[in-house]
């Protein structure tokens, strides 16, 4: 007799109740998940998995070890810890061997017959590392139609990749979370100094805060540290990989990554050729680029690298930004664009720490502060950079923002790593007359590396704070939805 080469379902059961300790009475997650820093994004998380009223799946996306995985443990707790019982809750991560080729429905109904659950039966279903299921959101759509009473939670390191794919698949049934590599604001909490190097003062409900740093040179000091390893928050709370980045992180971001999650999900074949291609990406992070430098740079042919740029955005391990002109319009023919890292700290952790004075501080304090917006799509999304020439001269402002809905622009910032511009007014020659051409909605803004204060020249006005601040700010306002 030939024996079924099939995964047993004995050991799937065996492997599901060792990955939901809860089910045994006093059961609950692991003390070292219990001890984590909870986000600041955990909140508002929470309250669309326990919002009920409507029946969708909740979708947590974002990098890989930007906490997701913690975030879903951590809200198990919370489920635990109001009361729900833990024969109820389900997690299991479809990263896990044992369960490959199986279906999420076979999956919840062998957690349902070991209980003896009901259908009606109020449940809590968590998936993660749900790109390891093909074709994910046909499964998850079928069972939040077929199971209306069970609140369906999934994550993944590249589920908007899959849900480009298919997007009228989860049309009303999917509500995306989208969880950002660490904000420099989180980041001040995690390391236990953000009261220490922060001043609030005192703003009306609802308005943008305005913040004030007690020492600058010391903000700026866990502001090139949070650019190291600040965004990642295993390495804020764990010495031994704050102490070795490249060691501890690099492998998840390429091996898992670019060797793994990309070639099996778009079928890559050449993942020495991606590797290679998004080193360039990283060490160059904020730089203007084309498809015709990339091409001749990496011997890559424009289609293929045109493909591998979506997918590394897909897997939010970069974001490409448009450029407009100084009317504020995209341009038809567009050929060049930028591509900035989605968390300034991978740069550290493929090459090696920076500091204050390297030459790369200046493209890594811009592209953490373009990170600063990855929670809000709408914000986001309407960021660009502005570039023309004015006879002989390239002048440029490193970020605008379209309001949607007019495409005016509302907002310009011009991002610097140093106080030059602070007395020397020459060098925002592109602010000027940007500014000039339109009726923003704010004074423009100058980041520095010290100064503060704001200034006027003829109608020119222009405020000036520096970056670590600027980046703090932008991010606190966002956590308190007053941008």
């Amino acid at each position: 007799m030939v024996k079924s080469l099939e995964i047993q379902r004995k050991d799937v059961l065996r492997r599901l109740a060792d990955d939901n300790p809860w089910w045994v009475a006093g059961g609950g997650i692991d003390p070292e998940w219990r001890a984590w820093k909870r986000r600041a994004y955990f909140a508002p998380f929470m309250r669309l998995v326990c919002d009920l009223d409507v029946s969708r799946a909740v979708v947590l996306i974002g990098p890989r070890r930007v906490g997701k995985t913690v975030m879903v443990k951590h809200a198990i707790h919370s489920l635990l810890d109001q009361g729900t019982s833990g024969i109820d809750i389900l997690y299991l991560s479809l990263e896990t061997p044992l369960y490959s080729g199986r279906s999420l429905e076979s999956l919840l109904r062998d957690f349902m017959d070991v209980h003896g659950h009901q259908r009606g039966h109020r449940l809590w279903v968590f998936f993660d590392e749900v790109q390891y299921l093909r074709d994910w959101e046909v499964h998850l759509k079928s069972l939040v139609d077929s199971y209306r009473n069970v609140r369906f939670v999934v994550s993944g390191s590249a589920a908007a990749a899959l849900k480009m794919k298919s997007r009228e698949s989860g049309a009303g049934r999917f509500t995306d979370f989208m969880l950002p590599p660490l904000t420099f604001a989180e980041y001040l909490d995690f390391a236990g100094a953000e009261e220490s190097l922060i001043a609030e003062d005192d703003a009306e409900p609802g308005k943008v805060g305005i913040y004030r740093a007690r020492d600058i040179v010391e903000l700026n000091r866990e502001f090139v540290n949070y650019l190291n390893y600040g965004g990642f928050p295993e390495a804020v709370m764990n010495p031994a990989v704050r102490s070795n980045p490249v060691r501890y992180l690099r492998q998840d971001i390429v091996d898992k990554v670019l060797l793994k999650d990309l070639p099996s999900l778009f079928g890559i074949q050449d993942t020495q050729e991606l590797n290679r291609f998004f080193n360039v990406l990283a060490y160059n992070t904020g730089e203007e680029v084309s498809p015709e430098t990339l091409s001749k740079h990496s011997g890559i042919g424009k289609q293929k690298l045109t493909e591998y740029l979506e997918y590394l955005e897909a897997a939010f391990l970069i974001k490409r930004v448009h450029r407009v002109d100084a009317n504020a319009r995209r341009l038809q023919r567009a050929r060049t664009f930028k591509v900035y890292l989605t968390n300034p700290s991978i740069r550290a952790a493929l090459f090696g720490y920076v500091r204050a004075d390297d030459e790369a501080i200046g493209q890594l304090a811009e592209t953490a502060l373009w990170s600063q917006w990855l929670h809000s799509t709408a914000m986001v999304n309407s960021l660009h950079y502005a570039r023309w020439k004015q006879g002989s001269t390239d002048l440029e402002v490193d970020l605008i923002s379209l309001d949607p809905r007019t495409q005016s622009p509302r907002f310009a910032v011009e991002i610097k790593w140093s106080d030059s511009a602070y007395d020397n007014w020459r060098e925002l020659r592109g602010m000027r007359e940007f500014a000039s051409r339109h009726r923003l909605q704010r004074n423009p803004l100058v980041t520095t590396l010290t100064k503060t204060g704001s200034g006027q020249d003829g109608e020119f006005h222009v405020d000036f704070t520096p970056t670590s601040l600027h980046c703090y700010t932008v991010a606190r306002n966002l956590l308190r939805g007053s941008v």
